[in-house]
């Protein structure tokens, strides 16, 4: 079991692997047909991101202080549990926090975003031992922190894209191997939020991205949005365009993290607050499910795109009592951990600014620091 704060889970592409890590420093490798833990890995630092190559042979990660490690996953029997390998630095990004992680589908490149407005793609080494310093291309152009990216490919070619998010409230779409820009969506005057009183900017981050499988239709998590945004993707233009809103009624609900069920035209959206101020509510998660995300509804009228009610999903209360801990959760605890969203992000990932006369002090008192003078 974990022993802090797990920041970043991952599935491997077959879904027989699972991987979890956190604010305990440890990277736990799991069989998913009987949740046993085939291996512990030890990182330095606190783990911000982490992530499965589609081979399934290697697990990443990446820290705080910006640096991502690869540990090769070696065959492995039903019965036995991996050598606690350690994992071995590849590249860096040099005292900026990794926010996002992923392999490109081929294998071929590991791309790694972080704080400081970056998308790096790099060529991923056959012996990681090598290190990844083969830089394919690098994405610039959002103007705050990069929060999540998603891979989409044309149904007509195997040319793929690559579409990310961000705190400058930017949706963007590249092609990836050569860093160019093809399109970007400003997602505040679509949604109608940067027009409300009380709402500034840096309460409109893009906090998860979904594609459909052919890339047509894009799903959009937005910090402050109690609902989902839903964009249309033309790949032959490289284009972006603004389709609708999903709402959520009757629920305060603003989604931390969505994805697609590939055996039907659905969209889960999750909801998570780990700590809820002014609140004696123990850490819960809220699950939701649009219906009709699918290729064909990019361009129909609103009503096809719907919200299921809880009863209405494939599981019903049981299933939701499983994912959520509960089957139902008060009103006061959702609309709390509503607000505790709002502003979490930004508290994590805008960095902050601090007076010169202040900077020594907090460098004296960093953790490596004193580690160092100890030794």
């Amino acid at each position: 079991m974990h022993k802090d704060s797990i920041r970043a889970i991952r599935y491997g592409a077959e879904g027989k692997l699972f991987v979890s890590a956190g604010d305990d420093k440890l990277v736990k490798i799991w069989l998913t047909d009987s949740w046993r833990c085939i291996s512990s890995v030890s990182s330095e630092k606190r783990v911000s991101a982490v992530a499965v190559s589609n081979d399934g042979r290697f697990v990443s990660f990446a820290d705080k202080f910006g640096v991502i490690y690869a540990v090769e996953i070696e065959a492995f029997h039903e019965n036995q549990s991996l050598p606690n390998n350690k994992a071995v630095p590849i590249l860096a990004h040099y005292c900026s926090i990794i926010t996002s992680l992923e392999f490109s589908p081929d294998g071929r490149y590991i791309i790694s975003a972080d704080r400081d407005f970056k998308i790096r793609v790099s060529v991923f080494p056959e012996k990681p031992s090598d290190g990844a310093h083969e830089i394919q291309s690098f994405c610039l152009g959002h103007t705050e922190f990069v929060s999540c990216f998603a891979f989409i490919c044309s149904k007509d070619s195997q040319q793929r894209y690559l579409l990310s998010g961000g705190g400058d409230s930017t949706v963007r779409l590249w092609d990836f191997t050569c860093g160019s820009l093809l399109d970007t969506c400003h997602i505040g005057p679509e949604t109608g939020l940067s027009q409300l009183k009380g709402v500034d900017d840096s309460l409109l981050a893009v906090t998860d991205l979904c594609a459909t499988r052919g890339g047509s239709l894009i799903a959009v998590a937005i910090q402050s949005l109690a609902g989902v945004m839903l964009l249309s993707c033309n790949l032959s233009a490289r284009s972006l365009h603004f389709a609708r809103v999903v709402p959520i009624p009757g629920e305060t609900f603003i989604p931390t993290s969505i994805a697609a069920a590939y055996s039907s035209n659905q969209l889960w959206m999750v909801m998570g607050a780990s700590t809820l101020r002014a609140s004696d509510s123990a850490p819960l998660a809220r699950v939701k499910v649009v219906d009709g995300f699918c290729e064909s509804n990019q361009d129909s009228a609103e009503h096809e795109t719907r919200v299921l009610e809880d009863k209405d999903i494939r599981g019903g209360e049981q299933l939701l009592q499983k994912l959520q801990g509960s089957s139902s959760i008060e009103k006061d605890a959702l609309a709390t951990a509503a607000e505790s969203v709002k502003t979490a992000m930004c508290n994590l990932l805008i960095k902050k600014q601090y007076p010169s006369e202040n900077r020594e002090f907090r460098k004296r008192g960093r953790n490596d620091k004193k580690v160092n003078e100890k030794k």
